[in-house]
């Protein structure tokens, strides 16, 4: 990437990190639901005061939490930025679309980054939950491996359908991919009908790399063929998606 691609880059994520901000619920949204749902689902729990189990279920509402910025500020946000005519004037710009999506990427990772802070602060205060040093790393990149398929439905959702579309979409796919994919409830507590449907979503391979990364739990070929799969399929859907929106609209 190129010094103006970058710097380009950087001015696109400080205007819509600006434009979000300026909507203040959006905000709390962001940072409020995930550590809601860790201080109703995880803390009250007894295994909340065990290292291993408080742990896995801090790396679970921290996926929950990433899912959330990732299907609303790619699919919604996406969708409400093609309705402005703002959008139409930056595809038109000789620099291409790499510094608008770099810069929607750099916003996303700050609101995950936002979302992931309270959750990490209720763990550490009210739960036995800690990560060795050693495993830092490791963590780090099984969420963001996590996240990917999670990204590309985003992304989908937003150059594939309207605003209001994608809102309804984007809430319609938060709670089931969040509740199937073992993000509330571990999936040692599921039927054995719903661990087989769980085990195809994207979530639950995500689920399992990132207890697998911050526990040490043994990570099934299963999780990880599953993970690509919907990486793989998930971003070839979003760009798809976004040669259509282009190919409508500048054709």
């Amino acid at each position: 990437m190129s010094t103006t691609t970058l710097g380009l880059s950087v001015l696109h994520a400080r205007a819509q990190l600006v434009e979000t901000l300026r909507v203040p619920i959006a905000v709390v949204g962001t940072v409020a639901f995930p550590a809601l749902s860790l201080l109703f689902f995880v803390v009250p729990q007894p295994f909340a005061q065990e290292q291993v189990g408080a742990t896995a279920a801090t790396a679970q509402i921290s996926l929950f939490a990433v899912m959330s910025v990732y299907l609303f500020t790619y699919g919604v946000g996406v969708a409400e930025d093609r309705a402005l005519p703002w959008d139409s004037y930056l595809r038109t710009l000789p620099v291409g679309p790499a510094p608008r999506l770099a810069g929607r990427l750099l916003n996303g990772l700050c609101f995950a980054l936002l979302g992931l802070l309270p959750v990490l602060l209720i763990s550490a205060t009210l739960t036995a939950a800690s990560l060795p040093l050693d495993r830092l790393a490791l963590a780090l990149g099984a969420i963001m491996l996590a996240g990917l398929p999670l990204l590309g439905i985003g992304l989908t959702i937003g150059y594939a359908l309207s605003t209001k579309a994608a809102l309804a979409v984007a809430q319609a796919l938060l709670l089931p991919l969040a509740f199937g994919g073992g993000l509330f409830l571990p999936p040692e507590q599921f039927p054995s009908w719903l661990d087989a449907i769980s085990t195809a979503l994207p979530t639950r391979a995500g689920r399992d790399l990132l207890v697998g990364a911050t526990t040490g739990a043994p990570v099934s070929l299963i999780a990880l063929f599953v993970l690509a799969g919907w990486t793989v399929t998930a971003f070839s859907m979003a760009g798809w998606a976004y040669r259509r929106d282009e190919g409508r609209r500048f054709t």
